[in-house]
């Protein structure tokens, strides 16, 4: 009796911890999500303001600058639900405008132009390395959540099921290739 009662306890408390460094894995999984997340929108927010600064610098043409300035705006501007798009349409903006070395050239041979065409290739490239970390870290909290452990003992609490930021995060391949930071 007394045997049994002590392997009772010893098996209670394995899986009590076994719960509880579950749980303590899903919580740093979630914090995460929200650390790439932040990274993520700090990387959107600094490719349209560069894309921004470029389209009233007077680099570009009438018509470039008004289609990247808009696009800019509008992901700047855009609701949380309508992001994603709106994110997207900034980037196949940017491989309209920026689609040939040309456009590139031109602005890099403007006074000022290269700083600027450098400051832009960067922001460009680390939207999708932002943007893979961020869905890395949502696809190992999902499958962590569908165990039938974590679902069953409610171990997720009330935090939300995380959500992929899924965007067209194509570079333009004239600023894909560029050196830079």
């Amino acid at each position: 009796m007394t045997a049994t009662l002590i392997w009772t306890v010893v098996a209670l408390v394995a899986i009590g911890l076994y719960l509880s460094w579950t749980a303590g894995r899903l919580d740093r999984l979630h914090a995460r999500i929200d650390a790439a997340r932040a990274a993520l929108d700090a990387q959107l927010l600094r490719r349209a303001s560069v894309t921004q600064e470029l389209a009233t610098s007077g680099l570009l043409d009438p018509a470039a600058s008004l289609v990247l300035y808009e696009a800019a705006h509008a992901s700047r501007q855009a609701e949380e639900d309508h992001r994603e798009v709106a994110e997207s349409e900034l980037s196949t903006a940017l491989r309209a405008v920026f689609g040939e070395s040309v456009q590139v050239e031109a602005v890099r041979e403007a006074r000022g132009g290269e700083e600027a065409a450098d400051e832009l290739a960067a922001a460009v490239r680390r939207v999708p390395m932002a943007r893979r970390f961020h869905n890395d870290a949502v696809r190992a909290a999902r499958a962590l959540r569908t165990h039938r452990t974590v679902r069953w003992f409610r171990l997720a609490g009330h935090a939300p099921f995380p959500l992929a930021f899924e965007m067209d995060d194509t570079p333009p391949a004239a600023l894909a290739d560029r050196p830079g930071t």
